[in-house]
């Protein structure tokens, strides 16, 4: 046993008290940003201290919205980022269960339809959504960036790998995510 006087215990604090301190920073969520998806829109919205800050378009489920389990609907209502997943990738690079696989898929590669760049991986906050996250609902890079802009994906909400790259350096774990049926309001008209 280390007492609190030895020598080892002296050369071992400032360690300890290290790697507390990174521990906590790392488990702070980032309430400084915020996602607003518009599926009547298109297009996603991301807010910094409550300012809009830049506007993307994006695609949501072209199969409806709902969070059923096999329904490859987008879901409704509060979330937000659990994991992120594609530090440092290149753009394209295709993902596979969360894995780089090495390819790199052209923009509007014919007949692809892969999950590339980067994946903010949500998790929901509220009953309707409550499955998002082991449904696999991300906010994620498509080769696909032809259909942004219109229903498309198969539940996720898809981005250019540009605008995921970009969002992904700017939002930290914890940052919210609402998925809104009808258009984008003004920042002091969203659900606190």
């Amino acid at each position: 046993m280390i007492s609190a006087m030895s020598p080892l215990f002296c050369l071992v604090r400032p360690l300890l008290m290290s790697s507390l301190i990174l521990m906590l920073l790392s488990s702070c969520a980032d309430t400084k940003h915020r996602l607003v998806v518009s599926v009547a829109e298109q297009r996603m919205a991301l807010l910094e201290e409550g300012r809009p800050i830049a506007t993307f378009p994006i695609s949501t489920s072209k199969f409806g919205l709902g969070d059923y389990p096999g329904s490859n609907y987008t879901p409704l209502g509060r979330m937000k980022i659990a994991k992120k997943v594609g530090d440092g990738l290149p753009l394209g690079m295709r993902l596979k269960d969360r894995k780089p696989t090495g390819e790199i898929v052209p923009v509007n590669a014919p007949g692809r339809d892969p999950i590339v760049t980067r994946i903010l991986w949500l998790k929901g906050l509220e009953p309707q959504n409550a499955r998002a996250y082991d449904r696999y609902i991300y906010i994620h890079g498509t080769a696909e960036e032809s259909r942004l802009g219109s229903a498309a994906s198969y539940g996720c909400v898809r981005m250019g790998s540009r605008q995921i790259a970009w969002l992904y350096d700017q939002v930290g774990t914890g940052a919210r995510v609402d998925i809104l049926p009808g258009p984008l309001p003004p920042p002091h008209l969203l659900p606190p």
